[in-house]
């Protein structure tokens, strides 16, 4: 399977957690936070006046474990880029509200932390 792309790796990942969800029920919970992509400046405007924020991590676990609230997950192309500023906001700030906030590098790693995490 190629999965060069961001978006190939969060493909790979979903796909994974559905056949995954009998051994880690909690997985039905997890989502996508569609906030990134390039849009005109028309969908952009109407996008962000309906809440949508830069720098939201990619995928959001609401489910508590140890000592954290869920799990974010910003997910990067397995030879992916840097964060934003934006991005590095809403990490710090998650995780002062104790939510556990990881940056991936592709799907094993995303896979690898979410079975980490579920084990808590």
């Amino acid at each position: 399977m190629v999965r060069k792309t961001e978006a190939g790796e969060q493909v790979a990942l979903f796909q994974w957690a559905e056949l995954t969800e009998r051994r880690y029920p909690p997985l039905r919970l997890m989502y996508h936070i569609p906030n990134g992509g390039r849009r005109d400046v028309v969908s952009g405007a109407h996008l962000k006046a309906q809440g949508v924020k830069a720098g939201v991590p990619d995928i959001c676990l609401p489910v508590a474990r140890g000592e954290y609230h869920g799990l974010y997950i910003e997910l990067k192309a397995a030879e992916g880029k840097t964060t934003s500023d934006a991005q590095r906001k809403w990490i710090t700030a998650l995780r002062r509200q104790c939510y556990r906030v990881v940056v991936c590098y592709g799907f094993e790693e995303a896979k690898d932390e979410i079975e980490h995490y579920l084990k808590m």
